[in-house]
């Protein structure tokens, strides 16, 4: 563990989708102080029609709790 879940627009290359994963693998490391094979991390991509519904409702305003930085916008 953990298993990372990244939400994000459209638009961006298979290439900047994987050096993201690898850049959050490799500080999920070395701050959790955790192995590669523990870790997982996935990219969702979400329409900025359905971002509201899709990310902001259920991810963002739903569970306060859990966000360790907060979006500079309230709706799109």
């Amino acid at each position: 563990m953990p298993h990372i879940i990244v939400k994000l627009w459209p638009g961006h290359s298979e290439q900047e989708k994987q050096q993201l994963a690898d850049a959050i693998t490799q500080d999920a490391m070395r701050i959790l102080h955790t192995t590669k094979n523990s870790l997982s991390v996935a990219i969702e991509e979400v329409a900025p029609s359905n971002w509201m519904a899709d990310a902001y409702a259920p991810d963002i305003l739903a569970k306060p709790e859990a966000i360790y930085k907060q979006p500079g916008y309230t709706s799109i």
